[in-house]
C-alpha cells in the first residue's frame, strides 16, 4: 500500500496548508472531468483518500502511529480512560451510542461594527456594509464532494459512525464504543472531497448587505440579522449577524440618552435686553426666545427636538445652554457707553456679593452638575 505522504508529494512534517495545496494541485490535473487518461481516475481516488486521512488531525495521528491498519483494527490493550468512558459516559460505552454524526452543523454568529452620524441615529438610515464570512461552496453546493460523486458508506463502521471493541481488564471483559477513526463518526467517507472547499462544504467570501438602521439607536446598540452569519460546516444553516452601532461625535450637539444638548453663545447686550435668536437643530433652524436679563448658564428647552425613542414613539428634548459672552476688547466709544451705564446703575465701584452655594446661584449649578453627573 502506498504512503499517503508520497501520494500527495509532501514531507511527513508538512503543515495542513501544505497538504491542502498539494491536494488541490493534484486534484485539478487528475479529476475525471479534465483528465480522461488511463489510470487517472484510480490515481484521483488514491489522492483523495490520502487527503481525507492527512487533512484530519485525528486520522493523521492514527495513520502516523500505525498506517492504514490503524483504522478499524482492534486493540488488545485496555486502559483506564477506556474504563472511565465505559462507566461514566462520553463517547465510550454502549450508553454513548448515538449513531452517525451529521456533517452539517450550524454556523457561528458574526459581529461587525458600523459607524453612523447623529442624524442617522436620530432619524434612521439605510446603509450598505461589507461582510467577510463563510458561504455555501458554489462548486459542491454544500455536499463536500466533487460534482458527480457522493459520500460512501464507511467500510470500517458500516455506516454506524462508531466502532466497538472488547478487551480484558481487571473487571473482566468490557465493551467500549467510540467514534470511528476512519470516518470521524460520520458513517460515511468522502471518496473525492471537493477541491474548492477541501471537503468543508463552505468557502470564505466577501459580500455586501443592505441594512436598515432604526431611529433611536445609540452607541453599543446591536442590530440582529437572522441567518446572515457564518454558514456551518457541510453547508449547515447560517448563524446570525450582529451589527454594533458606533455613533460619531457631532460638532455642535452632545447626546445624553434621548436628549440633546447644545451651547448658544450670545452677547451680553442680547442677554440683558432680551432677543430672539435662531438655533440650528437636526430639524432645521428654530427660534429661541431670550428673556431680558437672561443669565449665563441658563437653559432653554425645545421639546421634541432630541433623539427618537428606540422602542416607543416620540423624541427627547433639545436643551440650549446659554453662554453670555463678555467683550474683551472695547474701543473708546464703547468704553464710555459702558461707564455711563455703570454710573446710571450705581456700579462705578462694584463690591460684589458672596453666596452660600444655594441651588439658584452659580456655585449651586456647578455643584449640582458635579454631584449629578
Amino acid at each position: 500500500m502506498s504512503d499517503h505522504y508520497e501520494t500527495l508529494g509532501v514531507s511527513r512534517d508538512a503543515s495542513p496548508d501544505e497538504i491542502k495545496k498539494a491536494y488541490r494541485r493534484l486534484a485539478r490535473t487528475l479529476h475525471p472531468d479534465v483528465n480522461d487518461g488511463q489510470g487517472s481516475e484510480d490515481r484521483f481516488k488514491e489522492v483523495s483518500h490520502a487527503y481525507d486521512v492527512l487533512s484530519s488531525p485525528d486520522k493523521r495521528a492514527a495513520y502516523d502511529a500505525g498506517g492504514d491498519n490503524a483504522f478499524g483494527g482492534q486493540g488488545a490493550g485496555f486502559g483506564f480512560s477506556d474504563i472511565f468512558e465505559t462507566f461514566f459516559g462520553g463517547q465510550g460505552g454502549s450508553g454513548g451510542a448515538r449513531g452517525p454524526a451529521s456533517r452539517q452543523r450550524r454556523g457561528q454568529d458574526a459581529l461587525v461594527r458600523l459607524e453612523i452620524d447623529l442624524e442617522e441615529a436620530v432619524f434612521g438610515a439605510t446603509r450598505e456594509i461589507r461582510v467577510e464570512s463563510a458561504e455555501v461552496c458554489s462548486r459542491c453546493q454544500g455536499s463536500c464532494c466533487e460534482p458527480g460523486t457522493s459520500p460512501e458508506t464507511c467500510d470500517v463502521c458500516a455506516g454506524r459512525g462508531q466502532v466497538q471493541r472488547v478487551a480484558r481488564s481487571f473487571l473482566g471483559q468490557v465493551m467500549t464504543t467510540s467514534a470511528c477513526p476512519r470516518c470521524g463518526g460520520h458513517g460515511t467517507v468522502l471518496p473525492a472531497p471537493c477541491h474548492e472547499c477541501s471537503g468543508e462544504g463552505r468557502v470564505r467570501t466577501r459580500r455586501t448587505l443592505t441594512i436598515k438602521v432604526p431611529p433611536g439607536v445609540d452607541t453599543g446598540t446591536r442590530i440582529q440579522l437572522s441567518g446572515q452569519g457564518e454558514v456551518g460546516p457541510g453547508g449547515g444553516p447560517a448563524g446570525d449577524l450582529y451589527v454594533e452601532v458606533q455613533e460619531r461625535r457631532h460638532p455642535r450637539l452632545r447626546r445624553e440618552g434621548d436628549d440633546l444638548h447644545t451651547v448658544l453663545e450670545v452677547p451680553m447686550t442680547a442677554a440683558s435686553l432680551g432677543a430672539t435668536v435662531q438655533v440650528p437643530t437636526l430639524d432645521g433652524e428654530r427660534d429661541v426666545e431670550l428673556q431680558p436679563g437672561t443669565q449665563h448658564g441658563s437653559t432653554v428647552t425645545l421639546g421634541g427636538l432630541g433623539a427618537s425613542h428606540l422602542r416607543s414613539p416620540g423624541r427627547g428634548d433639545l436643551h440650549v445652554h446659554v453662554d453670555v459672552v463678555v467683550p474683551t476688547r472695547l474701543d473708546d466709544e464703547q468704553r464710555d457707553l459702558l461707564q455711563q451705564l455703570a454710573t446710571l446703575r450705581g456700579e462705578e465701584r462694584p463690591t460684589g456679593r458672596t453666596s452660600n452655594g444655594s441651588a439658584s446661584g452659580l456655585f449651586g449649578r456647578l455643584r449640582d452638575r458635579f454631584v449629578n453627573g
